[in-house]
């Protein structure tokens, strides 16, 4: 069967709007009805966060295999099917609506870039400047044949332009993360990777955005692009990173990787994402005492690490101990925080949940289990949506004032990060300062005066 490309967004519109599931559904059920749980939970909110989450996943696994593929890592392998896992995800969407032949010519679209870079990985190991830029030829050629392919299906609601523009940022920040790596340039290879998960999060948004107003009955007319959601795709993209980046600080840890250091500081980089806006509005000793705050059980990890290094049966217990304690005491706060929007009991079950699935991420890494560690990073950076949602929704039923709607007149006509999709740039910004620091300020004030 031959697709047409309009068809394909009808598939992407309906399959892709997965519920997420898991930790803390039974304290996002404890409070369905209220409004800021429905805000961030609309259908087409949905769309944007299992967009988010696959296409931010991809740029982060595909830095992976590409590393990986240089280095000759033994976990190499692994980290494919990891890749392929991802693309599997979005081909099954299109195939449980318009049956497997379709999904399996989207399947190969999809995967059709990603042997483009896996052929520049190679180019790269066997010095051939001659196939490196074959490889990027292609893969410019993919992006002006993609971006036509999604203005079309897009109604036009995409232009072609700003996909194509948007297209060649992807290119680059992953291309750039393989030769800052290999030229051991390990600070700007761990930016650009940032810079890729960072971006594709504003693919989702872009894409969503055009999706749901292409069909607005299969989404209940609800929109992608509000304050509200805004805020989850926010959490969405710093949490689901913070789970990325902190398995790869800890199996780079463990191996006593070169890169160890660049790798602490881009997971501590995302700490400061939250720690900077938390002093814009509190000032720089609460900014500091959030910092500290939110560090402590990347700490308590890296102590795990170190012991496991000491082969120290004694020092990796203390360390899980000290997770078992700080995640209960920062359930409490959270509880607190939203005046009980979120229950400690659930949050608890929701970071023992996180911790789990980090240490068995790494201890499976360690023991050269290395399926089982690309299944435990897939699930820990899949799991903190859901912190996400149920954070987001707390948020914003506290505080509704804060997220009255706001449209422009116009959405944006690219879905690739352009030029155009800095449009809600602001209101991420908004939503992280006035509902995280709201809720977070009123506990952090009182410790400051504590002090």
């Amino acid at each position: 069967m031959k697709m047409k490309p309009t068809l394909l967004a009808v598939p992407l519109s309906l399959s892709l709007l997965v519920p997420v599931q898991g930790a803390f559904a039974a304290d996002h059920a404890s409070h369905t009805m209220m409004s800021g749980s429905e805000a961030v939970a609309t259908p087409a909110a949905e769309l944007r966060t299992t967009l988010g989450h696959l296409l931010s996943e991809h740029a982060y696994l595909a830095v992976e295999v590409m590393r990986n593929g240089a280095l000759g890592a033994k976990d190499f392998e692994a980290s494919v099917g990891a890749l392929s896992e991802n693309t599997e995800e979005l081909s099954a969407a299109i195939a449980s609506v318009y049956g497997e032949e379709a999904g399996e010519q989207f399947n190969g679209m999809w995967e059709e870039h990603i042997g483009f870079f896996v052929d520049y990985v190679t180019a790269t190991a066997e010095n051939d400047e001659a196939k490196k830029e074959e490889a990027l030829t292609n893969l410019d050629t993919y992006r002006e044949k993609f971006s036509q392919f999604l203005e079309t299906a897009t109604g036009e609601r995409l232009e072609a332009s700003g996909l194509a523009e948007g297209l060649q940022m992807h290119v680059n920040q992953l291309v750039g993360a393989f030769d800052s790596y290999l030229a051991e340039d390990f600070d700007k290879a761990y930016e650009y990777e940032r810079e890729a998960i960072s971006h594709m999060h504003m693919v989702a948004k872009g894409l969503s955005n055009a999706i749901t107003d292409q069909f607005p009955e299969k989404f209940e007319s609800t929109m992608a692009v509000t304050p509200a959601v805004d805020l989850r795709a926010t959490l969405n993209h710093l949490l689901t990173e913070h789970a990325g980046l902190a398995v790869v600080a800890m199996q780079q840890g463990a191996d006593g990787a070169d890169d160890f250091e660049a790798a602490a500081n881009a997971l501590n980089t995302n700490t400061e994402d939250l720690s900077a806006a938390i002093a814009s509005v509190y000032g720089d000793e609460a900014g500091e005492q959030f910092k500290t705050m939110w560090s402590n059980h990347i700490g308590f990890f890296v102590d795990y690490v170190k012991a496991t290094g000491a082969n120290d049966e004694a020092a990796k217990k203390e360390a899980l101990e000290n997770l078992d304690g700080y995640r209960a005491e920062f359930s409490s706060f959270l509880e607190t925080a939203t005046d009980g929007r979120l229950k400690s009991d659930a949050l608890a079950e929701g970071l023992q949940m996180h911790v789990g699935q980090l240490v068995m991420a790494f201890d499976s890494y360690v023991e050269g289990d290395y399926e089982k560690a690309y299944d435990s990073i897939r699930e820990a950076y899949a799991h903190m949506l859901n912190p996400a949602k149920g954070l987001s929704g707390a948020f914003v039923d506290q505080f509704p004032d804060k997220f009255k709607m706001m449209m422009p007149e116009e959405m944006p006509k690219t879905g690739m990060g352009g030029t155009a999709s800095n449009m809600s740039g602001e209101w991420a910004v908004y939503g992280i300062l006035l509902a995280i620091l709201a809720s977070m300020g009123v506990v952090i004030r009182k410790k400051v005066q504590q002090d």
